[in-house]
């Protein structure tokens, strides 16, 4: 138990400084606003909106938001404050440089309120109660897991700064400068492998619970190195004469441009802004290391006893999302016209931090967390709920054989990884439709590869015998629980079922309004769904994620039908006051 406590004490210290760094960081995103700074998603990127240029110059992003050093150097903790002091100084002598700092400090607070940086300011707080519930002493979350986790804060802190760089010092948007892209980019690499290394090696290492983990602090020693390594670049990068479109690890694998032109199969050549083998390279294998950690999660249940951890591989769903728009974002090298990608991508993020905090707290909720946690004040040592809890927190896991070496993995990781950066950056080039800007078409993309993982973990769910997937609801299940149905909504009769009606009719009345409000709020203009193609992709797009997203909250929608049931049939069918629904006071419910 002494020894429990003392792990606790550690995990409560690293609360201890994660908090204030993440209220620091809140701040950051407050004071941004910056759509260059993707918030939580793994696997994402930064990238932000954008005004049209020629392909062969590149197109020119629009970074958003301005901060003084001052402001910086107050919301972080002492800890952090040299190097933030750092960044931002660097920050404002890179705008200082700029021919017109003030048309460019007003080009970031204009851009201050748009849709994206709201979502992904809004994205911060999930996040934080994420970490808080998968760090809780009764769930056994792997250290080196649980620390990937956290580092995803260093990925947010490093694509801020950059991005005011980036736009000061070169008038583009982070997603548009290579060398600073990929580096951010790789700050998300290094999260995702230390969470598959951290959750693997507890299931498959026997000597884990006694010795603890046989890499040691070699992981967390090679992050730290990576932070430094960016650090050094973004600091010094400029004034070594890196470029704007100079390509990240100088570009190496990169195929040299005559035999690029001499492949049969090219139709077109490559804008100044595409990504470099390097820069793609990282951005698939943070995909294919995300969709690596789906997968061992969902293992880590059978690890735990604990089918909870399920749910996590499922609130995991919308961050891959959020990743595959950054992708497809740049897929179709960064255009201001496929702007609702970027929305999505910020929207995603948000629903993905919100569904992986729903996700922890039933996993601390499961294995015994109580609002008694939130006393700051020493926890009672005879308490018998806190000796239970740290009884179960050295439990060991369930040992499971692995099918294949970290080697190995390493190995199938850099094969995939090479040959979809190598397929995607030279093979779209045999096709017009990156540069056709296709609304379309991407939406296809980032909504059918999600679903397609979606498919197959409903598939395995099903055939593991459990229950594939339920929708949270309101109390229970309907007419075999204690949850609200279309059942009850018929008992009202006609009342009922028209009240039903008008409350979708709500849903799709108000739609539309908010759709070409959010596409005004991004673009500036409102949309012409009738003569412009990408405004009408862009609104139902919109319309057909907030249709799915209600779809979650059909037994609040039922409970609304239930609750106007009443109203309609005083005022609509019966006005003369005989009602057909006197006799349904109440609603048997029980068991």
């Amino acid at each position: 138990r002494t020894q429990t406590q003392a792990q606790h004490t550690s995990t409560s210290t690293m609360v201890m400084v994660t908090l204030p760094t993440a209220a620091a960081l809140a701040a950051l995103a407050l004071a941004l606003a910056s759509p260059s700074a993707s918030a939580f998603a793994p696997p994402l990127t930064a990238c932000g909106s954008k005004q049209s240029s020629s392909f062969v110059q590149g197109r020119t992003n629009t970074v958003v938001a301005s901060m003084t050093p001052q402001l910086v150097a107050s919301a972080l903790p002492p800890a952090l404050s040299v190097a933030s002091s750092s960044a931002t100084t660097f920050a404002t002598s890179a705008l200082s440089s700029s021919p017109d700092t003030t048309s460019l400090l007003l080009s970031f607070s204009d851009q201050g309120g748009n849709l994206a940086g709201t979502f992904f300011q809004a994205s911060l707080l999930p996040y934080l109660a994420f970490l808080y519930f998968l760090g809780f002493r009764g769930n056994r979350t792997p250290d080196l897991g649980n620390f990937g986790w956290q580092y995803l804060l260093l990925f947010v802190l490093g694509t801020i700064p950059s991005g005011i760089v980036t736009k000061g010092f070169y008038g583009e948007s982070l997603a548009n400068v290579d060398w600073l892209h990929g580096g951010a980019e790789a700050l998300l690499t290094i999260t995702n492998v230390l969470i598959v290394l951290g959750f693997r090696e507890a299931m498959t290492n026997p000597n884990y619970s006694a010795s603890g983990s046989k890499f040691k602090q070699g992981p967390k020693i090679v992050a730290g190195l990576g932070v430094a390594l960016f650090a050094v670049a973004f600091a010094f990068g400029t004034s070594l004469g890196f470029e704007a479109h100079s390509p990240f690890l100088f570009g190496a694998g990169n195929l040299p441009q005559d035999i690029v032109t001499g492949l049969p199969f090219v139709m077109h050549s490559e804008p100044a802004n595409a990504l470099s083998i390097p820069t793609w390279a990282i951005h698939f294998s943070s995909v294919f290391e995300f969709l690596f950690a789906m997968d061992i999660i969902w293992k880590f249940a059978s690890a735990t006893d604990n089918p909870k951890w399920k749910g996590l591989t499922w609130g995991m769903l919308p961050l891959h999302a959020s990743g595959i728009c950054a992708c497809t974002y740049h897929f179709f090298y960064n255009p201001s016209s496929l702007q609702f990608l970027v929305e999505l991508q910020a929207f995603f993020t948000l629903l993905g931090n919100t569904t992986v905090a729903i996700a922890a707290y039933r996993i601390a909720i499961s294995n015994g967390w109580t609002l008694r946690e939130l006393n700051p004040l020493p926890k009672s040592e005879v308490s018998p709920e806190g000796i239970a809890i740290d009884e179960a927190a050295t439990l060991p896991y369930n040992v499971v054989t692995a099918k294949e070496s970290e080697l190995q993995l390493a190995a199938k990781l850099i094969s995939l990884t090479l040959a979809s950066s190598y397929l995607l950056k030279y093979g779209e080039l045999a096709f017009d439709l990156p540069l056709t800007e296709n609304g379309i078409a991407a939406s296809a993309i980032v909504f059918g590869i999600p679903a397609i993982t979606a498919y197959l973990y409903y598939n395995r769910a099903k055939e593991e015998g459990g229950e594939p997937f339920s929708l949270p609801s309101f109390g229970g299940g309907g007419e075999d629980g204690n949850g609200l149905s279309m059942a009850d909504v018929k008992k009202f009769g006609v009342a009922g079922t028209l009240a039903y009606v008008l409350t979708e009719l709500a849903f799709w009345a108000v739609a539309f309004p908010v759709a070409s409000t959010a596409l005004y709020q991004t673009t500036g203009h409102w949309p012409d769904v009738i003569n412009d193609n990408s405004d009408r992709t862009a609104v139902l797009a919109f319309i057909f994620t907030g249709a799915n997203i209600a779809r979650l909250l059909v037994p609040l929608r039922l409970g609304a039908a239930l609750a106007l049931a009443p109203w309609v049939d005083e005022n609509i069918l019966n006005r003369d006051g005989d009602s057909n629904i006197s006799d349904v006071d109440t609603i048997d419910k029980s068991p």
